[in-house]
């Protein structure tokens, strides 16, 4: 059995793979300053960055939890995620209404994905 870390530091690693399977750390956005439609494009620009170092990518995203501060936010989310997720590979997924660990975050994803092989 093998367990790989990526960019681990002392209390999370950003990415772990075991078994072909990815696990990434919950992704936020990178300008927190933006609004729900800015936050969540570049929270999804960090999964995607993350997945190919581990070599995956959206496609073979399993699934994906979603965490919203405000679920008056969902729609404007949903239209971004939509338009990412790639046709025909829409992962299960849940997303649900959260305090943040900072109070200007609007989103949080953290996703499950398989590797390429």
């Amino acid at each position: 059995m093998s367990i790989t870390r990526h960019e681990t530091a002392t209390r999370m690693s950003r990415a772990v793979v075991h078994n072909n399977t990815v696990y990434l750390c919950g992704q936020v956005a990178e300008d927190r300053t933006a609004d729900i439609t800015g936050q969540t494009e570049t929270m999804l620009a960090k999964v995607d960055a993350l997945l190919k170092s581990v070599n995956s990518d959206r496609e073979h995203i399993l699934s994906a939890t979603v965490y919203v501060r405000d679920m008056k936010d969902f729609a404007a989310m949903n239209a971004v995620w939509d338009a990412w997720v790639p046709e025909g590979h829409a992962p299960a997924r849940a997303c649900v209404e959260a305090r943040m660990a900072s109070p200007e975050l609007l989103v949080e994803v953290s996703v499950i994905a398989a590797v390429k092989v």
